[in-house]
């Protein structure tokens, strides 16, 4: 029976040696779409063979982005297979042997290899007919070593897998559509049906190079570059690691990751825990990544997993490479984010804050979250951008912006600084220190010392509790920190810089 017309099965097949990338996210969602939009399943395994990379902590961090991702599969009994455990059942060993008693297999060098050389042409989803000549077509390793309990090929190892799983559509990155034409031969030699293929275009950087995890070390480099290296000390890293990573021998996550700790850094993010924890709602992650190569066909652009999975079409996935546009994200989770219930919206700041930001939420209390999450709704791009920009909630500034005392304190001999005093007196007698009689106790200053808008006192104030000029509404921002927290702030910058200090 033709793969087409069987109940749909699709897989997602990550190697679990490191974390999910955004593009083998987008693939895992293709694939799970597109079974959910036929009433199939959709699978997940690990293909472990290389054993010296792979872990079980790996695979858990992937299991951990899918399901964040919004995935579920339909593993029989929840069991997700391990190529490492059926090769140690003996069933790729049992497909070898099949292929070297047909004569299509031969041992040399320590090695079975499949004998092709012969023209081959597979039916793709997105490219469609894909034809090579029998002369790129040369015999490749199935098995390193010819004794039983060697181990298999990825070629060898994914065909099996997918024939035993009943696998009838494979979702997966164009990268992979050279090793195609080997896999449709070996499923012929072994009598089994042909998938359907479908390759996915690469999702690149806006300069045109592809999406990868070495776009983290480039960055790390860079940023060490602006730093003495004989000063570069990265906790947790030795120095000849270090070196040999500045050097450009490899391109370790780890130590990316560590150097732009030590240095403060932002690295890009390209993988899916990036995305957690940077803050984005896994719906409006999925809703971009689907994008990235396919449309619905109608306009829409904001979709949920359900749209996703109602309107997926193989047929719509574009040949053309897709541009990851950052700027086109960050919209989506805005957008999203000033849509939510308020209730809502505290929860998932609450929760990612708890998950990424256990200091800041302690310091700022689970009492204060909705009040402080009411300041952050329409100004957040993603859920972690509260506790960056609120970080003066829970900490005095260390340092005061030079342009923004010039302009609000110190200049006209000192305007800035004597309303600065006076708005401390004036909420020092606040009765009940709430939004709204802080509002009224400032509005009455400013009146009664005759400025012409209320910016003449809030503008002084936010340089006094956060350092710069900038801040949520001033009245909310003083009743979240508190009385004597403010009068505090207050005391401190007005000793700073009266008398001309800086």
């Amino acid at each position: 029976m033709p793969a087409a017309s069987k109940p749909v099965v699709t897989r997602f097949a990550p190697s679990p040696t490191g974390e999910l990338h955004v593009g083998g996210a987008r693939t895992a969602l293709y694939s799970w779409a597109l079974a959910r939009r036929h009433g199939g399943r959709f699978l997940l395994r690990f293909e472990d063979t290389d054993l010296a990379r792979s872990s079980a902590a790996a695979a858990d961090r992937i299991r951990a982005d899918l399901a964040w991702f919004g995935l579920d599969w339909d593993n029989e009994g929840g069991v997700v297979p391990r190529q490492s455990e059926r090769h140690a059942a003996g069933v790729y060993d049992a497909a070898v042997d099949t292929l070297l008693s047909a004569g299509r297999a031969y041992e040399r060098d320590g090695a079975v290899l499949f004998r092709f050389g012969c023209d081959t042409a597979f039916e793709d989803a997105v490219y469609g007919c894909v034809e090579t000549p029998a002369s790129d077509n040369r015999d490749f390793v199935i098995r390193k070593g010819v004794a039983g309990g060697g181990m298999p090929t990825f070629h060898l190892a994914v065909v099996v897998d997918d024939h035993d799983a009943g696998v009838t559509h494979v979702v997966r990155g164009q990268e992979h559509l050279s090793n195609t034409p080997k896999h449709a031969a070996l499923c012929d030699a072994l009598g089994f049906d042909r998938p359907v293929w479908a390759h996915t275009p690469s999702i690149l950087n806006p300069g045109g190079s592809k999406m990868s995890k070495r776009d983290k070390a480039k960055a790390a480099r860079l940023g060490a570059a602006e730093n003495p290296r004989q000063e570069l000390v990265v906790p947790g890293v030795t120095p000849d690691a270090l070196a040999a990573f500045l050097a450009k021998d490899n391109d370790d996550t780890a130590i990316a990751t560590a150097i732009a700790a030590a240095l403060d850094l932002a690295l890009p993010a390209v993988e899916v825990a990036d995305f957690r924890r940077a803050g984005y709602l896994p719906g409006v992650v999925a809703n971009y990544v689907a994008l990235l190569g396919w449309n619905p066909g109608d306009g829409r652009e904001r979709l949920s997993m359900e749209e996703i999975a109602r309107a997926f079409d193989l047929g719509r996935v574009n040949r053309a490479n897709s541009t990851f546009d950052r700027a086109k994200l960050a919209a989506f989770s805005q957008d999203t984010l000033i849509a939510m219930e308020p209730a809502a919206f505290a929860a998932a700041l609450r929760d990612h804050l708890a998950a990424y930001r256990a200091g800041f939420l302690a310091a700022l209390g689970l009492e204060k979250i909705d009040a402080f999450a009411a300041l952050y709704q329409q100004r957040a791009v993603t859920l972690d951008d509260p506790a960056s920009a609120g970080r003066f909630f829970v900490e005095p500034p260390a340092a005061y912006d030079a342009k923004a005392v010039k302009k609000n304190l110190t200049r006209q001999d000192g305007a800035g600084l004597a309303h600065l005093a006076a708005a401390r007196d004036a909420l020092a007698g606040v009765e009940t220190f709430d939004e709204a009689r802080v509002q009224a106790a400032l509005e009455a200053l400013a009146a009664e010392r005759e400025l012409p808008h209320l910016g003449a006192i809030a503008q002084p104030l936010r340089v006094a509790l956060t350092g710069t000029a900038v801040s949520p509404d001033i009245a909310a921002t003083v009743a979240l920190l508190g009385r004597e927290e403010v009068l505090a702030r207050i005391d401190r910058c007005v000793e700073r810089f009266s008398g001309g200090g800086g």
